[in-house]
């Protein structure tokens, strides 16, 4: 029995995505929810599995193009005893009928063949060669009949070690640099998701009025208390106590007082959240997503935790859902996994500012009255000047700061 296997149902707010790559060809066995093809959507990867067990009988699509959501893009022979159909062959043409070929003629050396028309040279290839007394029946052609080229001659000079003669006596002597081997341009292109992240990234800055402020934390006492129930944390919570849950935390507390910060434009209204959805910015290699905490303000740190840690993990595995990716309301992004020092993040439309996490480092720092080495990482708000002033972005980065550098404020909520 024939079925048919169909693109899923994409979320409401996909109208198309792109089929990536098939991982059987026709003619293969497959078994139940053996995943055939993964298809790409603006955020996430879909897997096709299979619906039932049985042999792969007609691939109707090819990799790279665009379907639509209930499309056919394969046919299933169901059974595992069905035959094998043998994949599709292209037609190859019969064989041209064998025919005398001559012997092919040596080329002489190029002072004596200057005049043979059987391998014309062209005039810059004709130069090199005879600037340089080299014989062209030694140098590999790689241009249509084997015809040299100046890159064949240019090539075949820098493997020998020599240098081309100058043009005329007295003449400074030109240095022929060889292009490196392998020197080529790849055209590859952007999967959906990339051009997706790129058409975000021209609209925030086309439909936003960015400006960023900085601050600095000192994380002395985030890190004594990490060290200090690290282990039993893990123990009671199966997760591992980091940085994050700490800056989402102090987040939420900043935007609660100054909730312009958590608040989006439309049109010529502000729309103020009375909660609290927070984005946190994870790299795949696919590229950056921002899966969303909702009602972060009532989850615990183990909750926070525990939730991006598997978050994370189905990001990078393209498993995550269109829905958790979408309607934040504020964004947390961590350059300072990757070592970033200092940075402007772009706002995650349509959202009004962005927190930008870097790496902590060891810095001189004044502490009543004396010069000590103290963690230190500078933090970055960028916000969307039309609604948001200075005042209440400066604000809310001294309310981020001072939580983070007395967390008790965090259990107190102060």
């Amino acid at each position: 029995m024939s079925i048919e296997v169909k693109v899923p149902q994409l979320p409401e707010s996909v109208q198309d995505a792109t089929l990536v790559s098939w991982h059987k060809k026709a003619g293969d066995a497959v078994n139940r929810d053996e995943n055939l093809v993964d298809i790409e959507t603006d955020k996430v990867v879909l897997e096709v599995p299979a619906p039932v067990s049985g042999v792969l009988k007609e691939i109707r699509v090819k990799d790279g193009t665009t379907v639509g959501a209930g499309q056919v893009i394969a046919i299933l022979e169901e059974g595992a005893g069905a035959a094998a159909a043998p994949a599709k062959s292209e037609a190859k043409p019969a064989p041209a009928p064998a025919q005398a070929v001559a012997p092919a003629k040596s080329i002489a050396p190029v002072a004596a063949a200057s005049g043979d028309d059987d391998m014309p040279l062209s005039p810059s290839v004709r130069r090199l060669v005879e600037e340089n007394k080299l014989d062209p029946s030694q140098i590999k052609g790689s241009a249509r009949d084997g015809r040299l080229t100046k890159g064949d001659v240019l090539d075949y000079m820098a493997k020998r070690g020599s240098e081309p003669a100058p043009s005329a006596p007295g003449a400074a002597t030109p240095v022929a640099r060889a292009p490196s081997a392998g020197r080529q341009d790849r055209r590859v292109p952007m999967t959906r998701m990339r051009a997706r992240i790129a058409e975000r990234l021209a609209e925030s800055q086309a439909s936003t009025v960015m400006l960023t402020s900085f601050n600095e934390v000192d994380l002395s006492a985030v890190m004594a208390l990490r060290t200090r129930y690290k282990d039993k944390f893990e123990k009671e919570h199966g997760a591992k106590l980091g940085f994050m849950s700490f800056f989402v935390k102090a987040t939420v507390e900043a935007l609660k007082k100054y909730p312009v910060v958590n608040a989006s434009v439309e049109g010529n209204d502000i729309v103020y959240h009375d909660y609290w959805d927070i984005s946190v910015a994870v790299s795949t290699p696919r590229g950056l997503v921002t899966p969303v905490l909702r009602d972060a303000d009532q989850m615990s740190f183990a909750d926070i935790e525990k939730t991006l840690a598997d978050m994370a993990v189905r990001a990078r595995d393209g498993k995550i859902s269109i829905e958790e990716l979408t309607g934040g309301t504020f964004t947390i992004t961590n350059g300072g996994v990757f070592g970033s020092l200092f940075s402007t993040p772009i706002i995650n439309p349509p959202q009004s500012a962005i927190l930008g996490m870097h790496a902590i480092k060891e810095r001189p720092a004044v502490v009543d009255g004396q010069v000590v080495a103290r963690p230190m990482m500078y933090i970055a708000l960028t916000y969307d000047h039309r609604i948001i002033d200075g005042k209440e972005a400066v604000l809310t980065l001294v309310s981020i700061k001072e939580s983070l550098e007395d967390p008790a404020r965090l259990v107190l909520q102060i």
